[in-house]
């Protein structure tokens, strides 16, 4: 999940986007560029769109309208900034911080479109004008945030917060911008100030070009083959989709396969050539680290650094220790703990499964009369599939024909949303898109209001990122006034023909993303700082995982899961299949994934003294893997180092909110189950008491005002067949 077009504060306070991102290059920290009149006319982010809900105008957004709308919001904004710091009145709720939440409107709309384009349809001009103005928004942040005169009045309102007659929102945005302001450094010396500010521009710049690097490595790394016979295994379409995208790349006669950014690419499960699978696997895991012109090792090295030197000017032992401070896990010690609990079980269960694959291996090519060999990383989708086949006489390529994607949509994830909470889903084509492979639908409450609009984004391509996320053009805020905007996207292949089949995988990941839009949608708070999914990121995952129950729900499966020929329901016998492999593999799923989460600590819980330099990055990788007891060859991490897209942004010593998420979501779902299910009860409660209050209260408070209890480990055990670890 991804949410842009943030408030500075609470970009500063989750390390998104523009904390992310920095350079030395472009204004000097308290300056922006200024825009022309001429540059400014007609420019369609000066004012909010007039369409419905403020909805972008992109059938009038150009690529030259970024940079200066860019250089107006900031001016525009340090001009804000500069009279609520020399305000002459005492400092007040209402002329400071109503103030700041009311500040910068301009850039928030601009950046809020740039940084989704940037994601889902980038293009060379908008690659430039993100390296350009990357450091500059940092400067700019630093800027406001090392505001000496407009921290002095925050600080004296948080010093007489229980005096002032605040509701409880109203008094927790002053406990956090206050928070946020001392976390950015507004504490430090004039000179540590200045350190900061520089460090933070590299990181920008940084971020940004590591965040290219990985897009243009995915589509140099894609593997060229000559005939259809070393396909084999794969449907006609797909065999249609990788001549086509070779002769888009001027290969005509030749067959392409594209890469996903995850270690596992999906050929794998299916190409039945060794050698094929091989090529595939190979070049997916050796991107970022080929020593060419994307190779993203040094970046790495020195992001690390920058980061853990970060930490230590602003007083804490590693980054790690500053990330995880407004996490719900709190401290280091608090995720090390929880991740060294599933590591064992979860490899234990990797070997058993691997096990089982080597018997069928073996099996197989003793039948054939050919030498065995050992199962290595590339064989073991392939085999499983086999296994899983050959147990439950199920292969995922029965499912496929059920789950045809705009039926999975609409059938199936808004016909649970309508079940649950009542809301309803009407398309329209009559806005204006990014891009023609989009929907966009109405979304309206159960009493027929309209409570947000919904983009629907599912096709892969060369110019959008790897990957499923949710993001915002516009949060809803009794403020402001606004009800929100958010997207959906998904990086599912597009058949060269005839309709889009989804996986069993794709079907939950559409479910799981859905869940991140009703956070959005259902979000209904007063200031813009706590809208939505702007919650701690061990927390932000929760409510998506939660909304992947629904997937096999026995009334939305059969709603939704109809051939895509004969309309035709799935047969009970299929289903009751899928829900028997529930656990299947899990040894795997959770090996690979706490591979990625584990690395991720160990490049954040060190000094600067402790990180490689980049000839070292590998090494260091393959260290913390073995140390950690997580380096099982068959089972590489679901991210290596180079094309780990989630630490360099957001989630830098928060990939670990994934598992620690679905202790809340496992908890949640039994707790549905014993409430009786897919209700509107159960789902108005749900709603009230957790996915539309955002921010305004403590993560886990929210979860007990919904559950009635803290949360329990056991139920994730349970789901992840971790129980029966020891048997």
């Amino acid at each position: 999940m991804k949410k842009t077009g943030l408030s500075l504060a609470l970009a500063a306070a989750l390390g998104l986007g523009i904390t992310a991102c920095t350079s030395t290059e472009g204004p000097a920290p308290g300056s922006t560029g200024t825009a022309s009149a001429e540059a400014l006319q007609g420019n369609p982010f000066l004012t909010a769109s007039d369409l419905p809900l403020q909805y972008p105008r992109f059938d009038q957004i150009k690529d030259e309208h970024f940079g200066p709308a860019f250089d107006f919001g900031m001016a525009e904004q340090l001009e804000e900034i500069e009279a609520i710091a020399s305000n002459g009145e005492p400092p007040t709720f209402e002329n400071t911080i109503v103030a700041l939440e009311n500040s910068g409107q301009v850039l928030d709309r601009a950046r809020a479109v740039f940084f989704n384009l940037v994601g889902t349809d980038t293009n060379d001009a908008r690659k430039a004008i993100q390296a350009e103005y990357s450091p500059r928004f940092a400067a700019h942040r630093d800027a406001i945030m090392l505001n000496g005169a407009l921290f002095a009045r925050i600080k004296a309102l948080y010093e007489q917060r229980e005096g002032l007659g605040l509701d409880a929102e109203a008094l927790r945005l002053v406990e956090r911008y206050y928070t946020d302001f001392v976390r950015a450094g507004a504490n430090l010396s004039d000179a540590d100030k200045a350190r900061l500010k520089e460090m933070n521009a590299e990181l920008a710049k940084l971020g940004t070009q590591f965040d290219q690097n990985v897009l243009n490595e995915v589509n140099a790394s894609a593997v060229v083959f000559d005939s259809a016979d070393e396909l084999a295994g794969s449907t006609g379409a797909q065999i249609a989709a990788a001549a086509e995208e070779a002769k888009k790349r001027g290969l005509e006669g030749k067959y392409v396969v594209t890469l996903l950014n995850t270690t596992g690419q999906p050929p794998l499960s299916y190409l039945e050539n060794r050698e094929s699978r091989r090529r595939i696997h190979e070049a997916s895991v050796n991107r970022g680290a080929r020593g060419n012109e994307f190779d993203n090792t040094a970046i790495v090295a020195r992001v690390m650094k920058l980061r853990a030197e970060r930490a230590a000017l602003l007083g804490y032992p590693n980054h790690a220790a500053f990330a995880l401070e407004q996490a719900t896990a709190k401290t280091p010690q608090a995720v090390n703990e929880m991740l060294g609990k599933l590591a064992p079980a979860a490899v234990a269960n990797a070997r058993r499964e691997a096990a089982e694959l080597q018997k069928m291996i073996d099996r197989e090519q003793a039948a054939k009369g050919e030498p065995g060999f050992r199962l290595e990383a590339w064989d073991w989708a392939y085999y499983t599939e086999k296994v899983r086949k050959a147990t439950y006489d199920f292969d995922e390529s029965q499912l496929k024909p059920y789950f045809e994607m705009k039926s999975v949509l609409e059938n199936g994830v808004f016909f649970a949303a309508n079940q649950l909470y009542g809301i309803s889903f009407k398309e329209r084509t009559d806005l204006p898109k990014y891009h023609p492979d989009t929907w966009v639908y109405d979304v309206f409450d159960a009493d027929g209001s309209q409570l947000a609009i919904f983009i629907f984004d599912p096709y892969a391509r060369a110019s959008k990122r790897g990957g499923a996320w949710m993001n915002s053009y516009v949060g809803q805020s009794k403020l402001r006034g606004t009800r929100p905007v958010v997207a959906n996207h998904l990086n599912i292949p597009k058949p060269a023909s005839g309709p889009t089949l989804l996986t069993w995988d794709e079907v939950t990941t559409m479910f799981h993303e859905f869940g991140h839009a009703l956070h959005g949608m259902f979000s209904d708070v007063t200031y813009p700082y706590f809208g939505g999914t702007a919650v701690p990121r061990d927390f932000v995952e929760f409510p998506s995982q939660v909304n992947e129950m629904w997937a096999d729900w026995p009334s939305v499966l059969a709603n939704y899961a109809r051939h895509h020929e004969t309309g035709e329901p799935m047969p009970r016998e299929l289903l009751e299949k899928v829900q028997a492999t529930a656990t299947f593999n899990q040894g795997f799923a959770t090996t690979e994934y706490l591979g990625a989460a584990m690395l991720d600590q160990r490049w954040h819980q060190v000094g600067a003294d402790q990180l490689p330099e980049a000839d070292g990055v590998m090494k260091f990788e393959a260290d913390a893997l073995a140390a950690d007891g997580i380096a099982y060859a068959p089972v590489p991490p679901r991210y290596r180092t180079p094309y780990f897209s989630h630490i360099m942004g957001g989630y830098s010593a928060g990939y670990y909110a994934y598992i620690w998420s679905e202790v809340l979501d496992a908890n949640t779902q039994e707790w549905m189950r014993q409430h009786g299910g897919l209700k509107r009860e159960n789902g108005d409660h749900f709603r009230a008491t957790l996915l539309s209050r955002g921010g305004t209260r403590d993560a886990l408070d929210l979860f007990a005002d919904f559950a009635g209890h803290e949360p329990r480990i056991e139920p994730l055990l349970k789901k992840r067949g971790l129980d029966r670890a020891g048997r």
